[in-house]
């Protein structure tokens, strides 16, 4: 009896192997940044971090030699890196089943096969059936032959649909991991299964509110935590590693069936009537042919996949606590949370009140500079527990917020990189109008040039202003230091007045 698969309806026995584990018993995710994403936000649509998974698995072995299906493991696995533990005689031999059934799984696992198209009849309206050969798809539509002719699926005008005797031996309804073993007697075990899988990452991201009193301000930080896959990790213990573990490139993983199976059709006449058919005898034939126009109703899309949604399920009951791990930082997560398929999670990680900060406005003076110019300003803290701070802090995003007459407002945002306790820790906030600064070049001789350095405060409260001078120069001026591998002029600026610093530069040879 013929029947209609749907992805949503097949049920799991239909896929199984000689043993099957459908799911594990308890699971385990340490979460690892993008190692090429120092500071900023997370990618939504493609993570680019990694995880650690373990899982703890309770399967039955038959005597003899079985295969065991370990289904429902993260579809960004790589293969290589998994290792099974607990089995009575270890692993023979292990196979990542990277075909997954979907609608355009099922074009490319029957191309040359026969399916049946179950369609309204245009001349009763009844529904009828009838035998096809599968010739081309699921890339660029999906084309039939029948004993009318040649023709493309959803071209008809009329509700059609195809039908597959079984399902094709090498899908499967969830990414499986498969392995070979032996055991000399029937046993129940309990066995883990670690692996490396991409398609993850993490990310710290501040909110920092500025106090009323302009000397301190309380930091909040929460632990967001992103998962790219289609797999979902339900109760799984989880922890975020902080800091640089070295990550050497894997294999690229198996890959499926293109998920989506786009329905075209070629505005020509009747396909089956049409004289480009008349050569038409392999599927290699159909490659050669224009690429098809969509049907100029709609295009028909069927997907097994969603994109990621942006919402984030936060979950401030709960705060992550810091271990150490080696020289990196590991938080954990102490109650089992739900890292969900395609989405974000937000969980507590730090929270400060009443850090000191200074407010500097600073600039790098460049050879152009020669016209009065706004200066950026940044809030600088001591990582110190003295100054209300004293821990580790993960890279990230922050988002400033001020006092404005009762009302809290944003006033800037900012990428933060990692630091260390000890680090100075700046949060760049914007430039201010009231507070510029002007370089004037004074004389030229030879090799040697002299400027002046203004900077302007129309502010109705001292500022402290840092100019950076990358310049190697002739002679020090008093008050200036080393830093940076120039020269740094550090100044209180007084109110609604200005400080001037004149240096003199000298070119090399």
């Amino acid at each position: 009896m013929r029947a209609l698969i749907s992805l949503l309806l097949i049920p799991a026995s239909a896929l199984a192997g000689p043993v099957v584990s459908p799911e594990p018993n308890a699971v385990s995710v340490t979460l690892y940044r993008d190692p090429n994403r120092s500071e900023g936000a997370i990618d939504p649509n493609n993570p680019g971090g990694y995880a650690l998974i373990t899982e703890t698995r309770t399967i039955t072995i038959p005597a003899g030699e079985s295969v065991i299906r370990f289904e429902g493991v993260s579809e960004g696995m790589f293969p290589e890196t998994a290792i099974v533990t607990g089995l009575p005689n270890g692993v023979r031999e292990k196979n990542r089943d990277a075909r997954l059934i979907s609608p355009a799984g099922l074009v490319d696992a029957y191309l040359s096969r026969n399916v049946h198209l179950r369609r309204t009849s245009r001349a009763t309206g009844k529904v009828v059936e009838q035998d096809a050969i599968l010739r081309a798809g699921p890339n660029g539509g999906v084309v039939l032959q029948t004993s009318e002719g040649i023709e493309a699926l959803g071209c008809a005008g009329l509700p059609e649909r195809m039908l597959y005797d079984g399902i094709p031996e090498g899908l499967s309804a969830k990414p499986t991991l498969s392995v070979l073993t032996t055991s000399e007697r029937a046993v129940t075990a309990t066995v883990q299964l670690s692996y490396l899988a991409q398609g993850f990452d993490w990310s710290a991201n501040y909110v920092a509110n500025v106090a009323a009193d302009g000397k301190t301000l309380n930091l909040f930080a929460w632990a967001t935590i992103a998962n790219g896959g289609a797999q979902s990790f339900v109760g799984a213990n989880t922890q975020a590693v902080a800091g640089q573990p070295n990550k050497e490139d894997n294999a690229d993983p198996p890959q499926d069936a293109p998920p989506e199976l786009r329905l075209q059709c070629w505005p020509q006449d009747i396909t089956s009537t049409h004289d480009i058919w008349g050569n038409i005898r392999t599927s290699a034939d159909f490659e050669r042919l224009p690429a098809p126009m969509m049907a100029m109703s709609s295009e028909i899309v069927v997907t097994a996949q969603k994109r990621m949604e942006s919402l984030q399920d936060v979950a401030v009951a709960i705060t992550a606590v810091q271990e150490e791990l080696g020289d990196l930082k590991l938080y954990r997560i102490p109650e089992p949370v739900t890292i969900a398929a395609q989405s974000q999670k937000q969980v507590a990680m730090i929270q400060k009140v009443g850090v000191k900060y200074e407010r500097i406005y600073a600039e790098s003076l460049s050879a152009n500079a020669l016209a009065s110019q706004p200066m950026a300003f940044v809030l600088r803290m001591k990582n110190e527990k003295a100054d209300g701070l004293g821990l580790p802090l993960p890279a990230g995003g922050v988002v400033i917020f001020e006092n404005a007459d009762g009302q809290t407002l944003l006033a800037g945002e900012d990428n933060v990189a990692d630091h260390a306790i000890g680090d100075d820790v700046e949060f760049a906030v914007g430039e201010s109008p009231d507070v510029r600064y002007e370089v004037t070049e004074l004389k030229r001789t030879g090799r040697t040039a002299s400027f002046r350095v203004t900077v302007t405060n129309a502010r109705d409260n001292p500022i402290t202003s840092e100019i950076q001078i990358p310049f190697e120069l002739s002679k020090k001026p008093s008050g200036l230091k080393r830093k940076n591998g120039g020269w740094m002029w550090r100044q209180s600026v007084p109110p609604n007045g200005q400080s001037v610093l004149e240096f003199a530069t000298k070119q090399a040879r």
